[in-house]
This record gives structure tokens, C-alpha cells and sequence, in this order.
């Protein structure tokens, strides 16, 4: 799993999310930002599809909830082939499930179901009682939250295969294959990626529930925030519903494989929901508004973890307007969501791509993002 730096210096990965420190809405507002002041998402988007690599990108810009831009560049599939990429399509989002997770497993530490220091041990007995995480007795609910438990990532070369699209891992089985892989710190001591505690906090979802992580995604978020064209697949082959943009990734022999059926058993938890710009954004401003946790858990889940500097000043757009920006990817495919800290204006973008190293085109969604944002600048 290769990490790449957002635009907002946060840290996101293969299968991953980064939600930035929220800042207050009365700073967005003495900007004066507004939807007048806001580039052409086309545009951005056509130079977007020109960097090498990229097969095809889509973006939706939303006001108060409300549509007021999209586009669609590139191809649904490679080489030019399949014409253009519905821009309402479903797409990846990636590890911008884990703020879904995280907010869920809040969510029930609110209503006083978990807590924020309960031991993994205690939750999930069966993981200590076979040895599938070291030191569990010690990691605590938070801890796998932030991605602090020293617990290692099974999303890891050589560990599972990304082209098999067919074979169903369990959620347990995936914790397994992480087991012998060492240490990455003490419990709480520094940050680490790994799509381990997300797969564990899944787990956790369901054994507090008694309900899957599907069904309890659609009852808390999906359905409430009217997230109607978002799920979660949960049993290969599934992929992606409707016309939609293929990504593809080199296999050993350099031959593109589309990765459109990515295999749903390493998403779940830790990056397995399909969703559209529409509904993507629904979830960010939900969060950026308070709408989903009290302020004293949103924090759990927007600190910088230990170990991790806060983000410098200004950010993408030289701090006008302040920008909260969650990110996701795996192979052939990454996911961006911008939303400004009052949660009104926000941005998402999907971009479809044909390299190894999906990280390279960060820089040019980066400069999407400012494009759309911050075109003066």
C-alpha cells in the first residue's frame, strides 16, 4: 500500500481516508467565498484528463446541497474506448468509508453502547482467544480510530492479491493474514496506517449491533441523509451498479487489469462503499455541520493523531477559502471530496487511472481542486 500526500497534508492511502481538522464556519465566512467566486469544474476537469495515466475523471460542485456544476472528462474505458463517464455515475470512495465507520462506532460510543476506552480484547474476545492481534488487551476503541493501536496492515503487497476478484475473505481472516507482519508501535504511541483497525472496528459495528455493516450503513447514514444510490457490496464479484468509469492496474507481465470488480472482501469496513458525488457530499456536509456527532467526537475522528503535526496554515488555497478534504483510492481508481468548513460549498471529484502508483496524479487533482476553488490563485 503506497501513501500520498492530500491537499490538505493529510495522509491518504490505498483504501483510505484522511478527514481534516474542521475549522469554524465564521472563518469561512469572513472570506466573503461564494459560488460567484468558484471556477469552471469542467474545465478542471479536461486538464485533469489530459495528465498521463488518468483514463477518465468526473465532479459534481454543490452548494447548500444543491447541484450547481459537474463535468466529465476522458473515457469510461481504456484507450479512448466506451465514450464519456456519466458524471451522476456510482464510483469507489475508498477510505472515505472509515469516516463512515468511525462517525458509526461514535455514534454508538454516544448512546453509551462502547466506549472510547474499551480493550478489543473485551469487544472481541475471539481475536485474543486465537491470537490474531497482539497485545489486544491494551488497544482500545480509540486507539483503532486513529490509527494508533501499532496493529499492521494486511492491505499489504504480497499479503493479498488484487486481482483476484472472485475469492470471499472474511473480516477475520483478513486480521489473520496481518498477524504475522511486525508491530508498528506501542498502543497509542504514534500513528500508523493500517486498514486493520478499520476491519476490526467493522467487526465491532457488528458485534455491538448484532446487525451487518451494511444494513447498519444504510440505517444511520444512507437512508437518513438520503444517500440513495449508495451502498456497500459485501460478497465478490459485486461491483459497481450502472454505466460508470473503469480503472486498471499492471499485473507482473505490465498488461492493464480493469479493476472494476474489485474484490468487495478487502473494502468493507476500511474502503468499501460505492457511492456518487451527490451522495458523497451529503455525508461530508452532514459531518462538517455537526449534523452526525456532538463536537467532542468529531474530534476523535479530526485531531491530528499522536505523532502527526498539525496541517500548516493556509492550506490549498492559501487559507481562503479553509478547505476540509477527504481522499481514497486503490488500485485503478482515486476519490477526493473538498467541502469548506462551514460544510456549504464542497467539491468531489473521481478520477480513473492506469498506473502502478495511483498517487502520481495527485498533484493534478490537486490543481482540479484549486481550479474550482480558488481560480485567482
Amino acid at each position: 500500500m503506497k501513501c500520498v500526500t492530500t491537499a490538505r497534508a493529510g495522509l491518504a492511502c490505498m483504501v483510505t481516508l484522511s478527514i481534516a481538522v474542521p475549522a469554524t464556519a465564521a472563518a469561512s465566512a469572513r472570506t466573503g467565498f461564494g459560488p460567484d467566486r468558484m471556477g469552471n469544474v469542467q474545465q478542471a476537469l479536461n486538464t485533469l484528463a489530459g495528465t498521463t495515466g488518468v483514463v477518465g475523471a468526473i465532479g459534481q460542485v454543490y452548494v447548500d446541497g444543491r447541484r450547481v456544476g459537474q463535468g466529465s472528462a476522458g473515457t469510461r474505458l481504456l484507450g479512448g474506448r466506451g465514450g464519456s463517464i456519466p458524471a451522476d455515475s456510482r464510483y469507489r470512495i475508498g477510505s472515505q468509508t472509515k469516516g463512515m465507520t468511525a462517525t458509526v462506532v461514535l455514534q454508538l460510543v454516544k448512546e453509551g453502547r462502547l466506549g472510547l476506552e474499551d480493550k478489543l480484547s473485551d469487544i472481541l474476545p475471539e481475536v485474543a482467544n486465537h491470537d490474531l492481534v497482539e497485545r489486544a488487551g491494551e488497544i482500545t476503541v480509540r486507539q483503532l480510530i486513529r490509527n494508533t493501536s501499532g496493529i499492521p496492515n494486511w492491505f499489504t503487497p504480497g499479503l493479498v492479491d488484487i486481482f483476484d476478484t472472485t475469492t470471499y475473505v472474511r473480516p477475520i481472516d483478513l486480521v489473520r493474514i496481518s498477524r504475522g507482519q511486525p508491530r508498528t508501535g506501542e498502543p497509542g504511541e504514534k500513528f500508523f496506517y493500517s486498514n486493520t483497525n478499520y476491519t476490526l472496528l467493522g467487526m465491532i459495528i457488528e458485534k455491538v449491533t448484532g446487525t451487518a455493516l451494511a444494513a447498519e450503513f444504510a440505517r444511520r447514514l444512507f437512508v437518513p441523509l438520503g444517500m440513495n444510490r449508495t451502498y456497500l457490496p459485501t460478497r465478490p464479484p459485486e461491483g459497481i451498479k450502472g454505466p460508470h468509469g473503469h480503472g486498471y492496474h499492471p499485473d507482473a507481465d505490465g498488461r492493464p487489469r480493469d479493476m472494476h470488480r474489485f474484490n468487495a472482501s478487502y473494502g468493507g469496513a476500511a474502503g468499501g462503499v460505492i457511492s456518487t458525488a451527490h451522495d458523497i457530499t451529503a455525508f461530508h456536509r452532514a459531518f462538517a455541520q455537526g449534523e452526525l456527532l456532538p463536537p467532542s467526537l468529531q474530534r476523535v475522528i479530526t485531531d491530528p493523531p499522536e505523532g502527526v503535526p498539525q496541517p500548516p496554515a493556509g492550506g490549498l488555497c492559501g487559507g481562503a477559502p479553509v478547505l476540509q478534504g477527504s481522499a481514497g483510492g486503490a488500485p485503478g481508481f482515486n476519490a477526493v471530496t473538498f467541502t469548506t468548513a462551514d460544510g456549504r460549498h464542497q467539491l468531489a471529484i473521481s478520477t480513473t487511472v492506469s498506473l502502478a502508483n495511483a498517487g502520481t496524479v495527485s498533484p493534478a487533482v490537486n490543481q482540479a481542486v484549486k481550479a474550482v476553488f480558488c481560480p485567482e490563485k
